[in-house]
């Protein structure tokens, strides 16, 4: 039986000791440097509000795990969860508006949660001022978690297993012998281990860095505070139950509410981001109760004391009796962090995980240890999701007071972070600049969403009859209606998008074509100049990223990835004879498509390019003037055309060499939004939006590149052999409103029950009409309406064959 120690016993340790034991795993030691329970981290001191509904599905199902484990936790002192409820209130328009959003996510993810009118909210909370309220988000399953509690009840139910539990036990370094871990060494000497995981809280970063490993995490001080007695509650509580009022919170001024018997407490994001360093952390907390909580610094609390009473009046009269700074853990983008070490296998970490999804990420990474592949998609939280310069110091502590300081905000889908902006730029972007780009972010490159040197020409189609959608404030924000523009004459003339940013590797060395064949599912063992999409799918074959895979020779590949979590899945799994680098950087890549595609490139290619010498999904390596390019004639918006790659240092004469040729054309700059209609329209997927690890080939519309029958088995072929036929696909519907707009996550009924959720949309220039992905039941047929909830408003649509746009075909190969 394999040897784990966790490193870390607070709530995070324990689940997982408990998840591993309950699974077989009996020979588990928890160790911690401090006392059993309350070791001094993050635990000891949370408050333990639960409030299930997040925007991801991933967090969201964590969090419902955990209140479902807790809930029947044991513990001789009473309660490891009260499920009192959660009530969130808005004071402005925005936050109610919001609420409905929220209305949607809880839908859409399974979870019971109301809007309620002032007087209801008061009902619910009678220390509620109506009069300061527009309304409130209400869930009854929510409630607070009694984290020591349930660390406790955890702990003891894995040592009764077989675990052991250290307290008192520093652990000073890992121990492994050059291939895997092999243990840990204590004061008290060494610990064997086949397995072992970091849990340790907000220490986790800066004991990973013993190991080579960057976590991205920042610890930072929250202020939390009781009142005094407050007249109100006395007598609605014993000291057992502790709680009966809703947790409560007050995202408008940054603020959180909940029940300790006839005080509150109060927990406020509204102060200035302080984030802890930890060289100096035990110096500055040795007058405190414990290293996670430092002292508390009244100045920042005054705002929010100020903006309580005004909510809740009774804290008129009341006072601050205890209070604290208390530590725990950010991450650039909010995420936890979990996964394996890898140049160390063996050492795994589970960090920057609250209370609240704390069982959640437990089971997920019990089963990622022991099965291989957990029972949920966590590429939200996977280790391995940052972009190099998203791992430095500097980027990680701005990128995660921003999160800080936005943690309560209403956060737009399509907001791009403002920190740290202009990291990563294309060899185009100073002609993207000349041309008005307005800049999405994503991987750290800017990328354009659409461009105002076409504002005349999108006047002069908007004044010929093409049809610009109305859309609602929240819906046009971070948009534009130059977007329909260049979509519609992409589709009518030609347009050039930069691609740079597409993630692409070389594979080469004489074992990349078994390789490949062996970690996708398509065949890719073609001639050379093929130009192959396909599949990486998991163990269980749940899609981990779609990929196109272009054979530049016999033995070079170029591989178009979507991120660095595929480097890391196909570095672990490289043969010897396999080089495998990426190499987006040192490289370019410009999309040519339209009518007029062909029109503009033929100029300046000696080589012939008519459909029959140069054919759909073929690759070659030939020249733009006298730029050395490769180019492939794929397209991810479905038109005649070329995606064109080329080393970095020719790219702003490439860009200038398109632009002079296409000129006669009328040919224009396209962006992020006319691209992501377009791909929607044509039936595209986009992987980690559309389908993630969660789904199986089959269900995402996707068993095209699936070929069982090819010479070489793949990775996750049994499991897509003995799947059951999927109970939900991803379908298309079309909305019947010309000018409703939804942005992803909405949840879409059928016959007033809600049956499944929007992943992403799109306004389509070419039908008029938004075109969204939707998971629906698979009995649900062509031509059925459905109703999606958008923000308070209900849209109706149809479900669609696919592709919506151009089903035999016809444009893209001609």
């Amino acid at each position: 039986m394999p040897k784990v120690v966790v490193i870390g016993a607070g709530i995070v340790g324990t689940s997982l000791a408990d998840e591993l034991t309950a699974r077989g795993w009996t020979d588990v030691t928890l160790v911690d440097r401090g006392p059993l329970f309350a070791t001094g981290g993050s635990t000891s001191h949370a408050p333990g509000l639960v409030f299930q509904t997040n925007p991801s599905k991933t967090m969201t199902a964590f969090a419902r795990y955990t209140v479902e484990k807790f809930s029947a936790l044991q513990h001789p002192d009473g309660w490891a969860f009260n499920p009192v409820g959660g009530l969130e209130v808005a004071t402005t328009a925005e936050r109610l508006a919001d609420l409905h959003r929220k209305v949607g996510w809880a839908q859409s993810w399974g979870i019971d949660g109301h809007l309620l009118s002032p007087a209801e909210c008061a009902a619910l909370h009678p220390l509620i001022d109506t009069d300061r309220i527009l309304g409130g988000f209400h869930t009854p399953a929510d409630g607070l978690a009694k984290a020591l509690r349930a660390a406790e009840a955890q702990a003891r139910r894995a040592e009764a297993r077989g675990a052991t539990l250290r307290p008192h036990t520093e652990v000073l370094g890992v121990l492994d012998n050059g291939r895997r871990v092999t243990g840990v060494r204590t004061a008290d000497g060494v610990l064997e281990a086949d397995v072992v995981v970091c849990a340790a809280g907000f220490w986790g970063a800066q004991f990973a860095r013993q190991v080579g490993l960057v976590l991205p995490l920042v610890p930072m001080a929250h202020q939390y505070a009781r009142t005094g007695q407050i007249a109100e509650l006395v007598g609605r509580n014993t000291e057992r139950t502790e709680a009966g009022l809703p947790i409560l919170r007050h995202q408008d001024q940054d603020l959180y509410f909940r029940e300790h018997v006839d005080r509150l407490g109060i927990g406020s994001y509204s102060h200035r981001p302080m984030p802890v360093d930890m060289t100096h952390l035990l110096a500055d907390t040795a007058g405190e109760p414990m290293p996670s909580m430092m002292p508390f610094t009244e100045e920042d609390f005054a705002p929010a004391w100020r903006a309580a009473a005004e909510l809740l009046p009774a804290l008129g009269d009341a006072k601050v009796e205890e209070a604290f700074n208390g530590i725990f853990s950010f991450t650039p983008d909010g995420f936890s962090l979990m996964g394996e070490h890898r140049e160390l296998p063996g050492f795994w970490v589970a960090e920057a995980v609250w209370v609240t999804h704390s069982a959640g990420v437990a089971k997920a990474t019990a089963e990622w240890i022991i099965d291989g592949t957990p029972s949920i998609d966590t590429h939200e939280c996977d280790l391995y999701r940052f972009e190099d310069a998203a791992r430095s110091p500097e980027f990680v502590l701005q990128t995660s007071t921003q999160a800080f300081v936005e943690v309560y905000d209403v956060i737009h889908p399509h907001q791009h972070r403002t920190a740290l902006r202009g990291l990563r730029t294309s060899p185009f972007h100073h002609r993207h600049t000349e041309l008005g780009a307005y800049f999405f972010e994503g991987g750290g490159w800017e990328r354009p969403a659409w461009f105002e040197s076409n504002s005349t020409l999108a006047q002069r189609l908007f004044d010929d009859g093409l049809a610009v959608p109305d859309r609602d404030e929240w819906a046009g924000r971070f948009w534009s209606p130059i977007s329909v523009a260049e979509a519609h004459w992409t589709r009518q003339s030609v347009a050039m998008y930069d691609m740079t940013p597409l993630t692409r590797y070389e594979v080469c060395g004489p074992g990349a074509a078994s390789f490949l064949q062996r970690m996708t599912t398509n065949n890719v063992d073609k001639s050379v100049g093929s130009v192959t999409y396909t599949l990486l799918l998991d163990d269980a074959g749940g899609i981990r990223s779609d990929l196109t895979v272009a054979r530049l020779g016999p033995d070079t590949f170029q591989v178009g990835a979507n991120s660095p979590m595929d480097l890391d899945w196909l570095s672990r799994h490289k043969p010897s004879d396999v080089m495998l680098r990426d190499i987006t950087g040192g490289t370019c890549c410009l999309g040519v498509w339209g009518p007029k595609a062909r029109e503009v490139l033929a100029p300046l290619c000696p080589d012939d390019l008519s459909h029959g010498a140069f054919g759909y999904f073929r690759a070659r390596h030939t020249h733009l003037g006298a730029i050395p390019v490769t180019m492939m004639r794929v397209s991810y918006v479905g038109e005649l055309g070329w995606e064109i790659y080329a080393s970095a240092e020719y790219g702003a004469a490439l860009w200038d060499l398109v632009a002079e040729s296409g000129a006669p054309h009328d040919i224009i700059p396209a962006g992020r939004i006319a691209f992501n209609s377009l791909r929607i329209e044509k039936g595209y997927r986009s992987w980690g939006t559309d389908m993630t690890a969660e789904h199986r080939p089959a269900a995402a519309g996707l068993d095209f590149a699936v070929r069982f029958g090819k010479d070489t088995d793949f990775v996750g072929k049994e499991a897509l052999q003995t799947a059951a036929a999927p109970a939900t696909t991803l379908r298309s519907i079309v909305f019947d409103d010309p000018d409703a707009a939804v942005l992803g996550k909405e949840p879409v009924s059928l016959g007033g029950t809600c049956v499944g959720y929007i992943t992403s949309a799109g306004h389509s220039a070419t039908i008029g009409r938004t075109i969204a992905y939707a998971w629906l039941p698979s009995h649900v047929a062509v031509g059925d309406v459905v109703t999606v909830a958008y923000r308070g408003a209900t849209h109706a649509a149809r479900v669609h064959a696919e592709p919506v746009v151009d089903p035999e075909m016809t444009r893209i190969k001609r």
